[in-house]
């Protein structure tokens, strides 16, 4: 019995020569020169995976470029992230001064279209701009108080406990605790100091408790950009209602209340109709959002001119000064506007 060995090149090796073999069109010969060439020193991959890339090599090839594409932007995100210090505080100040004539020429074109009837007592009264300050004031503690209520809620995992929770449970006891916390604030004298502040304090805490679930998920650079925006767009509306003419606006109570409930029913629209209704639903989701901007950009400019109408009464002495009771409504047109712009931002990144 006679036995015939034959020795043939093993996968790896052939493997390597793939490419080669593949780009030889002018013969044998030169298939045969190439075959015969020294191993390459790179053995890594094996036969198997070097034939899938050579048999795609238009997929391999849009990967690479996107992969290189990819390392292109992590150099440049890299070497903006190691720039030195005196380029990154110029490309800040020179955001600073953009975003700055941005919203000066944004107040500006907001007084000429919407104020063109100004004050006719020569501008506002001492006690009208103290009361007003005072209700500013107010407002942004009250911010600040639900802000870091609502920090303290998600670092301590009550956040977490309440969306464990029935919704309809959480939003029912939670609307009922807010409406009642803001009854009870607006019903007690602002000479009793510590009982209004204490009530005020858990209105604002109700409020946290409805905005922490939202905070928890949001990058905070999409917070702090719609904060921005929220104030810009407050500032700019209650400039107009400070200098407008006294009363001017104040007829927009009932349309505004109108508005408001319009808004809410679309807000609810999700809840009773179907998921097939698309169009419905991406319309009453527009409403929501940019219609209830609107209304809650109408409800600060009424809001400002209704201060100094108060502020003008409680001059005469007609009607008890209570900065507190002020900013509440001041409160809720912030955290309306806040929570619209943060979906806004939210839909415009996931369409990036």
């Amino acid at each position: 019995m006679s036995f015939t060995i034959t020795v043939r090149a093993g996968p790896a090796r052939l493997a390597s020569r793939v490419s080669q073999l593949a780009k030889s069109s002018t013969g044998p010969s030169v298939a045969i020169r190439a075959f015969h060439k020294s191993t390459p020193k790179n053995t890594f991959f094996t036969s198997q995976t070097t034939l899938a890339l050579r048999s795609n090599t238009k997929t391999s090839s849009g990967l690479l470029s996107r992969l290189q594409g990819a390392s292109r932007s992590y150099n440049y995100n890299y070497q903006g992230a190691t720039m030195d210090p005196a380029v990154r505080r110029g490309a800040i100040l020179r955001k600073l001064i953009v975003g700055g004539a941005i919203f000066g020429t944004t107040l500006v074109g907001i007084n000429v279209v919407f104020n063109r009837e100004t004050r006719e007592d020569g501008g506002m009264p001492l006690y009208e701009r103290k009361y007003l300050n005072q209700t500013f004031m107010h407002t942004g503690l009250g911010v600040g108080i639900i802000g870091l209520s609502a920090y303290q809620m998600i670092q301590s995992g009550f956040v977490y406990r309440l969306m464990a929770t029935n919704p309809w449970v959480f939003g029912i006891v939670g609307l009922g605790l807010s409406f009642g916390t803001m009854i009870a604030t607006r019903s007690i004298d602002p000479d009793n100091y510590i009982p209004k502040y204490a009530m005020w304090t858990a209105f604002n805490a109700t409020q946290a408790a409805f905005v922490a679930p939202m905070m928890a998920f949001v990058p905070a650079a999409i917070l702090g950009r719609a904060g921005l925006y929220t104030v810009a767009m407050m500032g700019g509306i209650s400039f107009v209602g400070a200098t407008a003419k006294q009363e001017k606006y104040l007829y927009l109570g009932g349309p505004l209340l109108a508005g408001a409930a319009i808004v809410a029913v679309s807000g609810l629209a999700p809840l009773v109709l179907p998921a097939t209704a698309v169009r419905t639903l991406a319309f009453t989701e527009g409403m929501w959002l940019y219609g209830g901007l609107a209304v809650f950009g109408g409800f600060t400019l009424y809001d400002v001119q209704k201060v100094l109408h108060h502020a003008r009464l409680a001059e005469r002495g007609a009607f008890k000064a209570d900065p507190v009771n002020e900013s509440i409504s001041l409160e809720l047109d912030f955290l309306n506007i806040w929570i619209r712009m943060v979906q806004v931002l939210m839909m415009q990144q996931r369409r990036k």
